[in-house]
C-alpha cells in the first residue's frame, strides 16, 4: 500500500484505527489544512469522502475559534451534502447531531448556523430516494428535536411544510408512512395553534386513508398525542368521529391500537360525551370477536373508568406532587343540593297527604310499613342519594328500611306537576286500591289541612296488630292464659293448636323480611350512578376464571392494577359494588395478583377511610403479612403509611407482628430487612415511648448484628431515632438502660465492627441533638474516648472522625457554667484535642512507612469515603 501524500487514496475500509484527522497534516502538496480538507472531501475516491464525513467533528473542534474557517468548513458540509454516493450522505447524517451539540455547546451564534446550514440538510434528506440516508434524516431530526435544538420558526417553516407535501393523497405510500410517523411526535414539541393550524386536518384525512391500513394503525397508535395536544373542542369536533371509525376498522390491529390510547381519548371529552358515546363504543371493544382487541380493551378497562371520576364526585383531588387529600363540596353546592333535595321532597309529600285523606286503608298498610322498616329518607337527601328501584319492580313489596317521612310543612296547590309526579310514584304495595276516580273529586274539591289532620288523628286510634310489638304480645299471653283451662282437652288440642300457629306466623313474618333484606342488599350491590354499569360489571367480571381462558391470563393482575382507580371514581359510598371483587384478589392463587394489591392497599385505605379500612381492609392486609416475601414485600413498603390510618389501639396490635417481617423465606435477602429498618424509623413517631422501648428496641438491636453492612449502617440510624424518641419524650430512665446496653452490645463488642458502630451512633447522636450535650458528656463520650486506642484502625479513624466533625462542633455547649459536669467536660475537651492530634501524628507517620498495596476503605456513610492505606496491625 502506497501513501499518496499524507491522504487517503489507497487506504481501504480496514485502517479505521488511523486518525480520522490524519487528512489535515501539512504533506508534499503544501496545501493548508482546510486546503486538504476540500481536497479529500471531494476527491474521486469514495472512501476519502466517507473519511471526512466522519471527522468533520474533529474538524470543527480545531478550527471553530476562527469565524472565516468556521464559515469555510460549514459550507464545505453544505457542498458534501450533495455527493452523489448515498453512503457519504448517510455518513455525514450520521454526525448531523453531534455536530448541532458541539456548536449548541461552543458557538454563541449557534441558532443561525445550525438553521442556515444543517436544518436544510436534514429536511432535504427526508425526500431522499436512498433508504438508508432516509432512515437516517429521520433519526436524526428526531434526536434534534428531542434535545430541543431545532427552533419553533424552523419546525413551522421548514420542517412541516415537507412533512405535509409528503402526506399528500398522491404522495409515495413510504412517505407518506414515515411521514406521518415524524409528525406524530412532532406535535409535542409544536404548540397547540401551529398543530390545529398546519397538522390537524391533514391528520383527519390521513385517518381515512382507506388505501393504506399501515397508515390508520400510526393514526389510531398516536390518536391520544392529538387529542391531548388539541383539546376538547376540537377533540370532540373533529376527532372524534373519525376514531369512532378507527374502532370499527376491519383490521384488528387497528380496533387494538385504539382500546390503548381509549384513556386519553376519554380524558380530553366531556362527561357528557364519556358516558354518552364512548363508553358504548369501548363495550364494543371488549365485546370484540379478536382476542388480541378484547385483551387490550380489558387491559384499558379500568383506566378508563377512572377518567369518570371528578374531585366533586369522590372526595378526593391530587396535588402536584401526587399526594392524594380529601376535599369537600363547597358550601353553595350543598345548599343547592339541598334545596333540590327538598322542592322534590315536598312534592312527595304533598302526594301522600292527598292520598291520606281519602283513602285510610292505603295509609295503615303503610303506617305498618313505618312501624316496621328503619331507615328514613329526610328531606336533606338529594335525588341522586336515593336508592329508586328498576321499573320492573316497581310494582313489588318494598324494600326493608325505607320510610317516607312527612313534613308538617303546608299544601302546595295540586298543579300538573304534582299529578305527573303522583302517577310516577309508587308505594310498592300491591294492596292499594284503584284512586282513579277519586283525583277527580281531589281536584275539584280542594280539602283542607284540618281535614287531613283529623285523619291523620282516626288513624292513630287504629290498633296496632304487630305481633312484634310488647303490648301486644302482653295481651296476647293474657288471652292464652284465660284459654289454657279449654286447652287442656284434647279435642280442643286436636282441632287447634293456638300457640303453634302463632310462633308460625311470627316465623313466617320474620322469614319474609330476611328475604327482603336480602334481595335489598343484593339489588343494592349492584346499584351506582357514578359509571355505566355496563362498564363496571364488565370490570367485575375480569375475576371470573374464564376470562383467563378467553382474553389473557394476566387479566387478574390488570384488575388489580387498576382497583385503587376504580374505587376513587366510585367514591366510598360505592365500596360495596368492589368490596367482593378485592377479597377475590386478595386470594388469587397468583401471586403477582396479590403483590399487585399489596403495594397497594394503604391508597386504598386513604380512600376508604378509617372504618371501611378496619373492617374490610385489615383481614385482608393482615392475610398479606402472612404471604410469600414477594408479596410481603409490598405492605412492608408502605407499612408506616397504612398504620398510620388506623386507629391507635388497632394500631397497637401489629406490634407483636413486626418481629415477624425478620423471618424471611430465603435468607440472602437482605433488602427485606433493609427496608423494614428504614419503615421502622417512620414507624416510630406511631407509638409511646413505652411500646418503642419494649418492641422496636429489639428489633433494632437485631438488625445492627445483621451479615449484611447496609442493613447494619440503615439500623444505626434506627437506635438513634430510639433514644431521640426516649428522650424527648422525657424517660431519662428508659434511656439511660438503653445507653447501658448499647455500650454492652457496641461499645465493649469483641468484633471491631461493634466498636466501629458505636463510634457511628455516637457521632449521629451529637449531629440529630437526640440528647442533651451534658448527658452525652457523662453517658456517652467516656466509652468514645475508651475506643482512641483501640487496635484496629477502622474503629480509630471513625472516632476521629466523629469527635472532629461532631464532637468539637458542639464544644460550646461544654463551657455552660450552670452545668454540673462542668469541669469534667472541659478536661474531655482537652483530652479530645490531645487525641486528634495524636491520631493525625501517628496516622501521618504510619502511612509513610505503609506498602502502596495495602488499602482500607471507610464507607462513605461512616467516613466520607475517604480512602486510607492501613496494615491490620496495631499503632
Amino acid at each position: 500500500m502506497k501513501f499518496k501524500g499524507i491522504g487517503f487514496d489507497d487506504y481501504g475500509s480496514e485502517c479505521e484505527g488511523i486518525r480520522i484527522t490524519a487528512f489535515l497534516d501539512a504533506g508534499q502538496d503544501n496545501l493548508t489544512p482546510l486546503g486538504r480538507l476540500e481536497k479529500y472531501a471531494f476527491s474521486e475516491n469514495i472512501f476519502n469522502r466517507q473519511i471526512v464525513a466522519r471527522g468533520l467533528i474533529d474538524v470543527l473542534r480545531e478550527f471553530s475559534d476562527n469565524e472565516n474557517d468556521f464559515i469555510s468548513i460549514m459550507e464545505t458540509v453544505a457542498r458534501m451534502s450533495e455527493d452523489a454516493e448515498p453512503t457519504v450522505r448517510a455518513e455525514l447524517m450520521e454526525q448531523v447531531p453531534n455536530i448541532a451539540m458541539f456548536l449548541h455547546e461552543s458557538r454563541p451564534n449557534f441558532p443561525v448556523a445550525f438553521s442556515r446550514y444543517l436544518v436544510p440538510i436534514v429536511v432535504r434528506y427526508l425526500t431522499d430516494p436512498n433508504n438508508q440516508v432516509r432512515k437516517t434524516s429521520q433519526a436524526a431530526l428526531l434526536v434534534l428535536l428531542e434535545q430541543g435544538l431545532i427552533c419553533k420558526t424552523d419546525m413551522e417553516g421548514k420542517v412541516c411544510p415537507v412533512l405535509l407535501e409528503l402526506t399528500e393523497p398522491n404522495s409515495d405510500d413510504d412517505y407518506k408512512i414515515e411521514a406521518l410517523a415524524i409528525m406524530c411526535k412532532l406535535i409535542t414539541m409544536l404548540g397547540k395553534d401551529t398543530v390545529e393550524h398546519r397538522l390537524l386536518l391533514r391528520y383527519c384525512e390521513l385517518c381515512s386513508d382507506s388505501r393504506l391500513f399501515q397508515v390508520r394503525k400510526v393514526c389510531a397508535v398516536n390518536f391520544g398525542e392529538f387529542c391531548s395536544i388539541v383539546g376538547q373542542e376540537a377533540t370532540e369536533k373533529l376527532l372524534l368521529p373519525k376514531f369512532y371509525d378507527l374502532c370499527s376498522d376491519s383490521l384488528w390491529g387497528i380496533r387494538k391500537a385504539c382500546a390503548e390510547c381509549f384513556m386519553v381519548v376519554s380524558h380530553c371529552t366531556s362527561a357528557v360525551v364519556r358516558r354518552s358515546k364512548l363508553s358504548p363504543l369501548f363495550i364494543n371493544l371488549i365485546s370484540d370477536q379478536s382476542r388480541w382487541v378484547r385483551q387490550a380493551a380489558f387491559q384499558s378497562l379500568g383506566r378508563f373508568i377512572s377518567t369518570f371520576a371528578t374531585p366533586s364526585g369522590t372526595g378526593f383531588h391530587f396535588h402536584e406532587d401526587g399526594t392524594l387529600t380529601r376535599e369537600f363540596q363547597s358550601r353553595n353546592r350543598q345548599r343547592e343540593q339541598s334545596k333540590n333535595g327538598q322542592r322534590s321532597n315536598k312534592l312527595e309529600e304533598q302526594t301522600l297527604r292527598q292520598m291520606a285523606q281519602k283513602h285510610n286503608t292505603g295509609k295503615r298498610d303503610f303506617a305498618k310499613t313505618e312501624h316496621k322498616h328503619g331507615k328514613v329518607l329526610s328531606a336533606s337527601q338529594t335525588p341522586e342519594d336515593t336508592y329508586y328501584p328498576p321499573a320492573q319492580s316497581l310494582n313489588k313489596p318494598p324494600a326493608e328500611g325505607i320510610i317516607l317521612v312527612r313534613s308538617e310543612c303546608s299544601t302546595p296547590t295540586f298543579n300538573q306537576q304534582t299529578d305527573d309526579m303522583y302517577n310516577s310514584f309508587h308505594y310498592w304495595r300491591p294492596v292499594l286500591p284503584d284512586i282513579s276516580q277519586d283525583l277527580e273529586l281531589l281536584q275539584s274539591e280542594g280539602k283542607d289541612e284540618e281535614t287531613g289532620k283529623e285523619m291523620l288523628k282516626g288513624e292513630e286510634e287504629v290498633p296496632n296488630l304487630n305481633p312484634k310489638d310488647p303490648a301486644m304480645s302482653c295481651q296476647i299471653q293474657k288471652v292464652l292464659e284465660s284459654l289454657q283451662p279449654h286447652l287442656d282437652d284434647p279435642d280442643v288440642q286436636g282441632n287447634l293448636n293456638i300457640k303453634s300457629d302463632l310462633e308460625l306466623i311470627e316465623n313466617v313474618e320474620e322469614g319474609k323480611e330476611s328475604d327482603i333484606n336480602r334481595s335489598y342488599e343484593e339489588e343494592k350491590s349492584k346499584v351506582q350512578n357514578v359509571v355505566p354499569q355496563q362498564l363496571l360489571d364488565q370490570y367485575l367480571s375480569m375475576t371470573d376464571p374464564a376470562r383467563a381462558q378467553t382474553v389473557d391470563t394476566e387479566i387478574a393482575r390488570h384488575c388489580a392494577f387498576s382497583l385503587p382507580g376504580v374505587a376513587l371514581t366510585l367514591g366510598r359510598q360505592n365500596w360495596h359494588c368492589l368490596k367482593d371483587t378485592y377479597e377475590t384478589l386478595a386470594t388469587d392463587v397468583q401471586w403477582k395478583v396479590r403483590r399487585t394489591l399489596a403495594f397497594s392497599i394503604h391508597e386504598l385505605a386513604v380512600i376508604l377511610g378509617d372504618q371501611l379500612t378496619a373492617a374490610d381492609l385489615v383481614p385482608i392486609f393482615n392475610g398479606f403479612l402472612k404471604d410469600l416475601d414477594e408479596v410481603r414485600i409490598g405492605v412492608l413498603k408502605h407499612l408506616y403509611d397504612f398504620l398510620k390510618l388506623l386507629h391507635a389501639d388497632k394500631r397497637r396490635e401489629y406490634l407483636y407482628q413486626l418481629q415477624e417481617f425478620m423471618v424471611t423465606d430465603n435468607s440472602r435477602n437482605w433488602r427485606f430487612r433493609f427496608e423494614l429498618a428504614e419503615q421502622l424509623i417512620l414507624i416510630i413517631e406511631l407509638y409511646s415511648h413505652h411500646d418503642v422501648y419494649n418492641y422496636l428496641r429489639q428489633i433494632a438491636l437485631d438488625l445492627c448484628s445483621d451479615k449484611v453492612s447496609e442493613v447494619r449502617w440503615i439500623s444505626y440510624k434506627l437506635v438513634v431515632e430510639i433514644l431521640q424518641k426516649l428522650y424527648s419524650c422525657g424517660a431519662h430512665d428508659l434511656s439511660l438502660n438503653f445507653i447501658n446496653e448499647l455500650v454492652v452490645r457496641f461499645c465493649h463488642c469483641p468484633k471491631w465492627v461493634g466498636r466501629q458502630a458505636f463510634a457511628f451512633i455516637c457521632q449521629a447522636v451529637v449531629e440529630e441533638d437526640c440528647m442533651p450535650m451534658d448527658q452525652f458528656a457523662q453517658h456517652l463520650l467516656p466509652c468514645l474516648l475508651s475506643l482512641s486506642s483501640d487496635p484496629v484502625p477502622n474503629v480509630r479513624v471513625l472516632v476521629a472522625k466523629a469527635l472532629r466533625q461532631s464532637v468539637l462542633e458542639k464544644c460550646k455547649i461544654f463551657t455552660c457554667t450552670n452545668s454540673p459536669h462542668t469541669h469534667s467536660c472541659v478536661f474531655s475537651i482537652i483530652k479530645i484535642l490531645n487525641i486528634i492530634i495524636i491520631i493525625i501524628i501517628i496516622h501521618q507517620v504510619y502511612v509513610a512507612h505503609l506498602s502502596p498495596s495495602c488499602k482500607l476503605y471507610i464507607p462513605t456513610s461512616c467516613a466520607g469515603g475517604v480512602w486510607c492505606k492501613s496494615a491490620h496491625r496495631n499503632f
